[in-house]
């Protein structure tokens, strides 16, 4: 009996301690981001790349607006793996991951993101629905009789 074994594009892991770990967040949306020196500046978001997970240029935008505000000399290769809330909430979770890791890899570097806002977690959330209610706030509607 053969038995055939898929090969799954493996994404490339840098050594233990080679690259820099942080999480962002943005409402619901978790992104854990690993980034490392390298050549190329690839982006990969949950195994695929920048392009194909955000189709939106602007959610791209807002992705790489923190490599692209801070000007440094040498690019890097960034892993997200992103879950839970909405597309423009996971680009905005990645892109506050992406600026921590960065004020991590150069202390120098927190004037300009502070600036910029992105050190800032949004803490934004939907309000849970309350029992009794038809949403978090809506009663139904008062009749007298």
């Amino acid at each position: 009996m053969t038995t055939t074994v898929e090969k799954k594009e493996k994404i490339e892991k840098p050594e233990k301690g080679r690259y820099i770990e942080t999480v962002g967040r943005r409402k619901t949306a978790v992104a854990r981001v690993r980034i490392w020196p390298g050549k190329k500046g690839s982006i990969v978001v949950n195994g695929k790349s920048l392009e194909d997970h955000f189709q939106d240029r602007e959610f791209q935008g807002i992705v790489l607006e923190a490599f692209q505000k801070i000007h440094l000399d040498h690019p890097f290769e960034t892993s997200v793996v992103v879950k839970g809330g909405g597309i423009h909430a996971q680009a905005e979770a990645t892109r506050h991951g992406i600026a921590r890791a960065l004020f991590e890899f150069d202390n120098a570097l927190k004037p300009q993101l502070k600036k910029l806002d992105m050190l800032m977690r949004d803490p934004r959330m939907r309000e849970r629905k309350k029992f009794g209610l038809k949403r978090a706030r809506k009663a139904p509607q008062w009749r007298k009789r």
